[in-house]
Formats: C-alpha cells, sequence, structure tokens
C-alpha cells in the first residue's frame, strides 16, 4: 500500500516540475522579471537617498570633531528622517507591485487603504498629533541630532534620533528615552548655536577683590589660548555676584561652542584651584565651634580646633 503511494507520487512528481515549467514560459518569467525591476528600483531609491544624505552631510562637514555645527546637526536629523521615510514608501511600493504582478487589483486596496486611514486618524488622534508635531519640528528646526535638550524639565540628554513620531534621547547615566512629539510642550536647547559657562567662585573676606580678578582674568585668557575651538571668548568677570558666611561670590562667564559649556567650566574650575594656590588666595571652608557643657559649671564653654578644653 504504501509502495504503491510511493510510485504515484514519484509519477505526479514530474507532472507538477511541468506545470511550473509551462507556468514559467507562458507569464512566469515576465513576472519574474518585473519582480526583479520593481526590486532594483526599489534598491536604487534607497541607494540614492543614502548617497544625497551622505553628500549633504559631506557638504556640512567643517572637519572639527570636537564641535558639531547646527549645520551638521540638521543634516543628522533630516537624513534620519528622510531614510526611514524612504524605507516605508519602499517596501509599500514593493508590496502593491507583487499583489498586482500575481493578478491582485490593487484598486479597491488602495481604496480601502485610504478609508482606514481616516478611520485610523479619528481613532488615533495620538499619533496624528505625534506626527504632525514632528513635522513642525523639523520645519522649524528647533533642535536637532547631536543637540542637548531637556523637554518639560523631566527628560533631559542627547538627542540620537529623529522621526515623525518619536524623539529618543541619551541622558548622562546611558539610559534612552523615547518621547512621543505630540507630548512636547517646552523644549530648552542647551546647545544651540552657542552656550555660556557659568562659575562662581567663592573666597575668603580677607582676600583683595581686585587681584581675585586679574587672576580670574588670566586663568580664563590662558584656557581661550589652549582651546580655542571650545572657549570661544576670554573668560568674562562680572564681579562679586554675593556674600556667604564664609566670603564672598565672584561671577564669571565664559562663550562656548555648543554643549563644550560642561568640559569649560570643569578645565576653569580646575585651573582656578591651581591658579590661586600660586596667587595664595584661599578659598574659604567652613569653620564651626561647638560648645559643651562641663559637670558641675552652669556656663557652656566653646571647643576650638582641634576641639580641646581651653586650660
Amino acid at each position: 500500500m504504501e509502495r504503491s503511494a510511493g510510485m504515484a507520487g514519484l509519477m505526479q512528481a514530474p507532472e507538477r516540475l511541468k506545470g511550473l515549467l509551462d507556468w514559467m514560459q507562458s507569464s512566469g518569467w515576465s513576472r519574474l522579471s518585473h519582480l526583479l525591476l520593481v526590486a532594483a528600483a526599489s534598491m536604487a531609491i534607497l541607494g540614492a537617498v543614502k548617497l544625497v544624505t551622505r553628500a549633504v552631510r559631506r557638504a556640512v562637514d567643517d572637519g572639527n570633531d570636537e564641535v558639531t555645527s547646527d549645520a551638521e546637526r540638521r543634516a543628522e536629523t533630516l537624513g534620519s528622517v528622510l531614510t526611514n521615510a524612504a524605507r516605508v514608501v519602499v517596501v509599500a511600493f514593493f508590496l502593491l507591485m507583487t499583489l498586482q504582478e500575481f493578478g491582485v487589483n490593487i484598486g479597491p486596496l488602495v481604496a480601502g487603504a485610504g478609508v482606514a486611514g481616516v478611520a485610523l486618524g479619528f481613532g488615533a488622534q495620538s499619533l496624528v498629533k505625534d506626527v504632525i508635531s514632528g513635522f513642525f519640528l523639523l520645519m522649524e528646526n528647533q533642535f536637532g541630532v547631536g543637540d542637548i535638550i531637556n523637554l518639560d524639565d523631566k527628560n533631559a540628554g542627547v538627542v540620537e534620533r529623529m522621526t515623525l513620531r518619536i524623539t529618543q534621547l541619551r541622558d548622562s547615566e546611558g539610559r534612552a528615552h523615547f518621547v512621543p512629539n505630540g507630548s512636547i510642550n517646552r523644549v530648552v536647547v542647551l546647545s544651540k548655536d552657542f552656550a555660556r559657562a557659568l562659575v562662581d567662585v567663592e573666597v575668603g573676606f580677607g582676600a583683595d577683590p581686585d587681584q581675585v580678578f586679574e587672576v580670574l582674568k588670566k586663568v580664563g585668557q590662558k584656557l581661550h589660548e589652549d582651546r580655542p575651538y571650545q572657549a570661544l571668548e576670554v573668560l568674562e568677570v562680572k564681579g562679586i555676584e554675593s556674600f556667604s558666611p564664609n566670603g564672598f561670590v565672584v561671577r564669571t562667564l565664559t562663550k562656548t561652542a555648543p554643549g563644550a559649556q560642561w568640559d569649560v567650566a570643569r578645565e576653569l574650575r580646575r585651573s582656578i584651584v591651581v591658579a590661586f594656590r600660586e596667587a595664595g588666595i584661599e578659598i574659604p571652608y567652613a569653620q564651626r565651634v561647638v560648645h559643651h557643657r562641663e559637670a558641675g559649671s552652669g556656663a557652656p564653654s566653646a571647643l576650638t580646633p582641634p576641639f580641646e578644653s581651653k586650660p
């Protein structure tokens, strides 16, 4: 019984193969060639988009890897959005052309997709809001890939990717935040065109303010000479900002490249500590007086460093 079934299957195999060959000769080869042309066109579109985005990035590249200009960030953003949109269009185009080659009437499918799109628009209003908000974010160039932003005082970090629907941030701890564009109400861009490093320096009351100002200006001048690509201008001493219990606070501002304010501020603090040590300027520290009540005595006595009782 099994042998007869196997023989029947072997006899039917040539017939199936012959049927496949007949179909290939009649219409299969033409359909396959059309699908290959569609696939080649799809790959060509994706390749052209990739070449255009690469050419734009290369055209706006200033050769300085330390600082990312506004044009470089905008080119990166538009390239990312254009590549994602091209992939969606190419995949939809390939699927529709494949169905048409196999005799499926795509007219009702396209009309149905339009109706479904309208229904989806009413049902998924948040998605439509995200897409529209993302479109205006790109058109107005509020921020781009590589910018450091703060969204609604909740999420802060570097923009890694932008689409019409979401914005991806990477915070200082390496966590990735995916924020829908429709939920963005207030954006603070920390790396737009330029930035400022604000450093407050506290010194003791016994220090000479004019000497402190002079030392700070020399530190700022040296920092500008050593890092002209980050510190765009010489440090500006604004003057005495406030008084504290231990001394007075001097405020300084330094114009920096976008996103470089934190590196400049850290290097500036390090240089100020070294310069103050060389100039003999004291950076104050908190001092504390401790009182304790001795046995049999009603009046407290003060302990002074190193916290020993006075004789």
